[in-house]
């Protein structure tokens, strides 16, 4: 006598694949909803006031309501900032459909980088708005900001500073660092990106 064939089986894994998925899915949710909540909060960013290129004065308060990509670069500098300021105008023109994503580099070498030096240097990347802005002030003040509000060492400026770029929240508190020669952290920084302007 041949065995009953078991008919329910196909039903019962049918069940249990649609079981799987929807935990799948459900886990899937969860982990991005958590992504939102996992980048840290680092520090805030202080009171400052510079001057950008435009004449005009850009401070912390010009920050907030935006989400900004920070570096500290110099003109004359034939090292790390031309690839600095290339990756930054990369991202420049990636963005250059948000109003919500800024860029902002800030001069190390104030007694060269004049305002017209810097608006030399913005056009040479393509810079035709205020979504790039660059800045200027008196040494000390650019040191004390590079220092101890984004904690970057500062201590041989200008040839000494950091080739990171450091994500601004919204309301002026710093999120994370990136290096800037660094393609994978490049994407992380977007995904950062990402992840804040989900939760505008």
């Amino acid at each position: 006598m041949r065995p009953e064939r078991n008919t329910m089986s196909p039903i019962i894994w049918g069940m249990l694949f649609m079981l799987l998925a929807a935990l799948g899915g459900a886990l899937v949710i969860s982990q991005a909803s958590k992504s939102r909540t996992d980048l840290p909060i680092l520090w805030q960013v202080p009171e400052f006031e510079f001057t950008e290129r435009s004449s005009q004065p850009f401070g912390l308060d010009d920050m907030k309501g935006k989400i900004s990509v920070v570096d500290f670069i110099f003109t004359n500098c034939q090292s790390i900032c031309p690839t600095m300021s290339g990756e930054m105008a990369g991202l420049y023109e990636y963005y250059s459909e948000s109003d919500l994503v800024q860029f902002v580099s800030i001069s190390v070498d104030p007694a060269r980088d004049t305002l017209e030096t810097l608006n030399a240097y913005a056009e040479s990347f393509g810079v035709d708005d205020d979504r790039w802005v660059f800045l200027r002030a008196p040494i000390e003040e650019v040191t004390r900001l590079c220092e101890d509000g984004f904690k970057l060492p500062a201590g041989d400026l200008p040839m000494g500073h950091s080739n990171r770029f450091v994500l601004v929240d919204q309301n002026g508190y710093i999120r994370s660092y990136h290096d800037s020669f660094d393609q994978n952290e490049i994407e992380e920084l977007k995904a950062n990106i990402r992840i804040l302007a989900r939760s505008n």
